[in-house]
C-alpha cells in the first residue's frame, strides 16, 4: 500500500478519499485554492498545501502546480477525485511520467472515453448498441438540421469532451437545433476548453441506468450492479438509487455484461461507470458513455454491496488487486442519494452561492451525509454548486423513501436556498414512488409551482435591530419565538447582540414577492454570456432575454413582464452581482 497520497480535488470527495486513506494507514495530502483556505477538506487530510489563486485554471486545473506539491509532499500517488483533472488523460500520463501512481485508469483509456465519439466507437467494436448519431464533430448548423430531418426530432447536441450534462442541449425543431448547436458549443468551450459537439437521436422518455465496474491490474473485471439516475434537471442528476426500480433480472445481467465488454475492450483498470439509456419498453438499452473515475453517486452502490469503492481504488492502484469475484457481489436492500446543491428549485434551479449560517446533518440508523461544507461556511461561486450528498439505506425502496423523508426533515441548512424542498417533494411524488419517472420527468412532467422561490435570510419584512430567541410554552407545546426591540434587549443571558438562532427547516422560505418594476434583475452572481434581445425589441413574459453563467452552468433569464426592451446595460463577459439590473422592460 502507498505511504502517502495527494488528493487533487476539493470538497466532499476530497474528504471521502482522505477518510479511506486514514482507514488504510495512508498519509493524505490535501491541496487548496485561496477560496478554500479554511475549507473542511483542508482539515480532513493529514497535511495541506496551497495550489494558487481561486480560479480553477490557476489552482486545481494547473497540472504543474499539482505535481510540484506532490513532489514537495513526498507522496507515492495522486487521486484525482471527480471533476477538475479526473478525466484528463494528459494529467494521468504526467503523473506516471513524474514517477508517481495515478489512482485511476491509464491515460489512453481516459482519452478513449473522454472523446464521446471515440467512446461510441469502442462500444460498437465491443458489440454494445449505441444511440444513432454522428460519427464526427458537427459545427455546421445546416448539417445539423439535415441530421434532424433524417433521424427525426428531438435531437441532442452533446459536447464531445463534456460530462455532467454541461454542453448538452435538446432541440425539437430545426430553429431550435441551430440555437442549440451554438449554445452547446459555447458552453462546452467554457466548461471543458473544447467546443466540438456531435449529434444523437434524443430518446423522449428514457431512464438513465449505469453500471459500476471494477478492474484490477491482472485483468479481472467485475460489475457491482446498477444505479438509476433518471431524476435530472438540465441533464444533471438530482437523485440516484440502487438498484434500479423495476429492472428485470435479465436486463440487469445484460447491462452488466455490456459494461464489462466495454471495459475490457479499452483495457480499463480501476473504478469506472458505464452509462446507458433504457428505452420505455424497459428492455432496450443503449451505451451512452463511460465515466473513467469515481462517480458522485458511488455511495448508493457501497450501501447495497458493502464494498468500499474508494478503498478498492487505492488497493487496485497499489497492485494489491480487488480480492473480489463476480460471485461475491450481492445486492442487499435499497439505497437512495439526493444531491444537496446551492440552487433554488423555485427559480428553475438557479445557483445560489453564499454563506451557510448553520448546517446540522441528520442522524439515525443507515443515514450518511457526505459534505465539504459546515456551519459558517461560504459556498464559493467559482466551483460546483454541490453542498453535500444525503444517502440512506433500507431493506426495500419504500423504506428508503420513508427514511430519506425523515432525514430531509432533520437536515438543517440555514442561510442560502438549497434543493432540499425539491427532494422532499420528490420522495413523496406518486410518479417517483411508482418508479415510473424518466430523465425528462422533472422538467416536462412534474408541476414544480408549489416550490416557491426561497429568499436570502436577510430578505422579507421582519423588524431590524437586536433580536434574540426565546422558548415559550403554549398549551403544553414548546415553541421557539424571536423577539425584537425592548424584549430582545433585556433579560437574556446571551445578551441583546447575540446572533439569533434560526429554527427554519432547510430550504424553507419567508415569502417571496413578484417583480414590481420594469427592471429585470440577476437572480444570482454570474457572468453575462450573451443577450438574446437588443434594445427596442418587443418581448413577452417568459421570453429569454439574457444567458448568465454561474457555477459552471448557463442559466437563461427570462423576461418578467411583457413590453419593450429599452436598456441592455452590460456587454458579454461582464460580471454582475445578484440583484444587478440586466435589462429594462417598459410598457409597449
Amino acid at each position: 500500500m502507498f505511504d502517502a497520497v495527494l488528493i487533487a480535488n476539493r470538497g466532499e470527495i476530497a474528504i471521502r478519499i482522505a477518510r479511506a486513506c486514514r482507514e488504510l494507514g495512508v498519509r493524505s495530502v490535501a491541496v487548496y485554492s485561496d477560496a478554500d483556505r479554511d475549507a473542511p477538506h483542508v482539515r480532513a487530510a493529514d497535511e495541506a498545501h496551497r495550489l494558487g489563486p481561486t480560479p480553477a485554471a490557476e489552482s486545481y486545473l494547473d497540472v504543474s502546480k499539482v505535481l510540484d506539491v506532490a513532489k514537495h509532499a513526498g507522496v507515492d500517488a495522486i487521486h484525482p477525485g471527480y471533476g477538475f483533472l479526473a478525466e484528463n488523460g494528459g494529467f494521468a500520463r504526467a503523473v506516471v511520467d513524474a514517477g508517481l501512481t495515478f489512482i485511476g485508469p491509464p491515460g489512453d483509456a481516459i482519452d478513449s472515453m473522454g472523446d464521446k465519439l471515440s467512446a461510441r466507437a469502442v462500444a460498437t467494436t465491443a458489440g454494445v448498441p449505441v444511440v444513432p448519431g454522428t460519427t464526427d464533430p458537427v459545427d455546421d448548423p445546416e448539417r445539423a438540421v439535415a441530421f434532424g430531418e433524417t433521424h427525426g426530432y428531438p435531437v441532442a447536441v452533446k459536447a464531445m469532451f463534456g460530462g455532467g450534462g454541461r454542453g448538452m442541449k435538446v432541440a425539437r425543431s430545426a430553429d431550435q437545433l441551430r440555437e442549440a448547436l451554438e449554445a452547446a458549443q459555447r458552453e462546452a468551450q467554457a466548461a471543458f476548453g473544447r467546443a466540438e459537439c456531435y449529434l444523437e437521436r434524443y430518446l423522449d422518455r428514457p431512464r438513465h441506468v449505469e453500471i459500476q465496474v471494477l478492474a484490477d491490474l491482472d485483468g479481472s473485471t467485475i460489475h457491482l450492479g446498477e444505479r438509476d439516475c433518471s431524476l435530472q434537471r438540465r441533464h444533471q442528476k438530482l437523485v440516484e438509487e440502487a438498484p434500479a426500480p423495476g429492472l428485470a433480472p435479465e436486463v440487469r445481467e445484460a447491462m452488466g455484461d455490456a459494461a464489462i465488454l466495454v471495459a475490457k475492450e479499452m483495457g480499463y483498470t480501476n473504478a469506472g461507470t458505464c452509462e446507458f439509456l433504457l428505452d420505455e419498453d424497459g428492455a432496450t438499452f443503449y451505451f451512452l458513455e463511460m465515466n473513467t473515475r469515481l462517480q458522485v453517486e458511488h455511495p448508493v452502490t457501497e450501501l447495497v454491496t458493502g464494498i468500499d469503492l474508494a478503498q478498492q481504488q487505492l488497493r487496485i492502484a497499489a497492485g494489491d488487486g480487488m480480492d473480489l469475484h463476480q460471485s461475491d457481489v450481492e445486492l442487499r436492500g435499497h439505497a437512495i442519494e439526493v444531491r444537496i446543491n446551492a440552487e433554488d428549485p423555485g427559480q428553475n434551479f438557479v445557483p445560489t452561492p453564499g454563506h451557510i449560517e448553520r448546517l446540522t446533518p441528520p442522524l439515525g440508523p443507515w443515514v450518511r451525509f457526505d459534505t465539504g461544507a459546515e456551519s459558517d461556511y461560504t459556498v464559493p461561486r467559482d466551483y460546483d454548486s454541490m453542498i453535500g450528498k444525503l444517502i440512506v439505506w433500507a431493506a426495500d425502496r419504500d423504506g428508503a423513501r420513508a427514511r430519506m423523508r425523515r432525514a430531509l426533515d432533520e437536515l438543517e441548512i440555514a442561510g442560502i436556498p438549497t434543493t432540499v424542498p425539491f427532494h422532499r417533494m420528490a420522495m413523496a411524488h406518486e410518479q417517483f414512488a411508482a418508479g415510473d419517472h424518466c430523465t425528462a420527468s422533472v422538467e416536462r412532467e412534474w408541476d414544480l409551482t408549489e416550490l416557491a422561490p426561497q429568499l436570502p435570510p436577510d430578505a422579507g419584512d421582519e423588524p431590524s435591530g437586536p433580536s434574540r430567541e426565546v422558548t415559550v410554552e403554549v398549551a403544553g407545546r414548546r415553541l421557539d419565538v424571536r423577539v425584537f426591540g425592548e424584549l430582545a434587549a433585556g433579560g437574556a443571558a446571551s445578551g441583546a447582540n447575540a446572533p439569533a438562532r434560526r429554527t427554519r427547516r432547510a430550504g424553507e422560505r419567508r415569502g417571496a414577492s413578484a417583480a414590481a418594476t420594469e427592471d429585470l434583475v440577476a437572480p444570482m452572481q454570474g457572468t453575462i454570456v450573451t443577450y438574446s434581445v437588443e434594445e427596442g425589441a418587443t418581448v413577452a413574459a417568459g421570453d429569454t432575454v439574457v444567458v448568465l453563467e454561474a457555477m459552471k452552468m448557463e442559466n437563461t433569464i427570462a423576461a418578467h413582464r411583457p413590453g419593450v426592451v429599452t436598456s441592455v446595460p452590460h456587454e458579454p463577459g461582464a460580471t454582475v452581482e445578484s440583484g444587478s439590473v440586466l435589462a429594462r422592460i417598459e410598457d409597449a
